[in-house]
């Protein structure tokens, strides 16, 4: 069973990046998906294989956001893609059958084509407008993913789907309320003062 909690990682340095998810860790969570958008491919390795030893020592999900070969190179446990990153197929025939494959959706639409290519989760938003990606898709807000969620279970689609964009701690009892399966979270938690208090207010809600 998933995680409810999903950690996804900021920070402009490799230093800054390990240094937030291991306070993440240290907080409670135990899901980190490692995204480091303006890293070279060297460093972001050397990043997941520090990564990967820190999630070992908590025993934590590790997920690569968009590079499933250096997914593979450090064994982490699965890969999170974009909607105009590799084919979900290819990922897989790179990682491994047995691996974790996630992907990002702002329709309903975009759910039900990841749950064609085989996604064992999918990252679903944004709920509101943030600054943490550079173009970011229409802002879905509470309805949009109750209509979505409804629409799934009319289908009988039962797969992961967690909220994901500009999402407070406040917002998560009422996106829950929507039927959701849980919450991929960056800056909320990177920039709280007690994350420990933070991550167990939000498993409160979700556990």
């Amino acid at each position: 069973m998933f995680s409810k909690l999903q950690y996804i990682s900021q920070g402009e340095t490799a230093a800054m990046q390990l240094k937030n998810i291991n306070e993440a860790l240290d907080a409670g969570c135990n899901w980190v998906q490692l995204r480091f958008k303006n890293a070279k491919e060297n460093e972001l390795k050397t990043t997941a294989e520090e990564v990967k030893k820190l999630c070992e020592t908590y025993t934590a999900t590790f997920i690569i956001n968009d590079h499933p070969v250096i997914a593979k190179e450090v064994d982490a446990d699965g890969v999170h893609l974009g909607l105009t990153d590799m084919k979900i197929s290819d990922a897989k025939n790179i990682i491994g059958a047995n691996k974790i494959l996630g992907g990002t959706a702002n329709t309903l639409q975009d759910v039900l084509q990841r749950v064609e290519e085989g996604c064992n989760y999918v990252g679903l938003g944004p709920l509101r407008f943030t600054t943490t990606k550079a173009r970011l898709s229409p802002v879905l807000g509470l309805d949009g993913y109750k209509n979505i969620i409804d629409e799934l279970k009319q289908r009988n689609i039962e797969l992961p789907v967690y909220a994901i964009g500009g999402i407070l701690a406040e917002d998560i009892s009422s996106i829950l309320q929507t039927g959701i399966y849980g919450v991929a979270v960056s800056g909320i938690i990177t920039h709280h003062p007690n994350k420990k208090e933070l991550v167990e207010e939000i498993n409160a809600y979700i556990l």
